[in-house]
């Protein structure tokens, strides 16, 4: 009998154990998910700020602010500004945005942490950033993903088919769909 008991209490003592530690993992994911989305937040408010500082500056030198990006890469913090300009963009734009703006970021970006600033071309995969940017390239093809799943999707691939108030047409396979402005993360054009 003695050790039937002891053996229940073993058990028991076990099965706490296990519940406290489901609830501290259950509690620190809990905390995980509040960082990350104070970090998304925080790094909103980053790009908005940049694309004030930059928007001003790429239009002194004739230039278009297409995308701003700013991410954690495998070399760290990346801050990307995606410029382009009518015949395309040069090495030496690049070079000139570049060097401008690291003594603006110097001034007026404080508090951010390391990063590094890559100034870019749009490429033939140009990022749809502006609502401009869906009407200009409409008939193209295109990849858009969503903040959050519509009709159980988030990642959404097709032909432009233009832009109506704040509602960007897709057509994919037949059907269009239509998703909301201000729900879309990333859009692409793709080849």
């Amino acid at each position: 009998m003695r050790k039937r008991a002891t053996a229940r209490f073993c058990v028991l003592k076990r099965t706490i154990r296990d519940t406290v530690k489901k609830k501290k993992r259950h509690s620190k994911r809990k905390a995980e998910s509040g960082d990350l989305r104070q970090r998304a937040a925080n790094d909103q408010k980053v790009i908005k700020q940049v694309w004030s500082l930059a928007e001003p500056l790429c239009e002194s030198e004739g230039l278009e602010l297409i995308q701003v990006e700013y991410q954690r890469e495998s070399a760290g913090r990346i801050l990307r500004l995606y410029v382009d300009k009518p015949g395309g963009i040069k090495l030496d734009d690049c070079v000139g945005v570049s060097r401008q703006m690291n003594d603006i970021l110097d001034v007026d970006l404080e508090n951010v942490g390391p990063y590094s600033l890559e100034v870019t071309s749009p490429g033939p995969e140009r990022p749809l950033a502006k609502k401009e940017d869906f009407a200009k390239y409409k008939d193209s093809r295109a990849k858009i993903k969503t903040y959050r799943p519509l009709n159980g999707r988030k990642n959404f691939t097709g032909v432009l088919l233009g832009i109506r108030g704040d509602q960007v047409s897709l057509q994919i396979d037949g059907q269009i769909v239509t998703i909301a402005h201000t729900d879309i993360s990333k859009a692409r054009l793709i080849e």
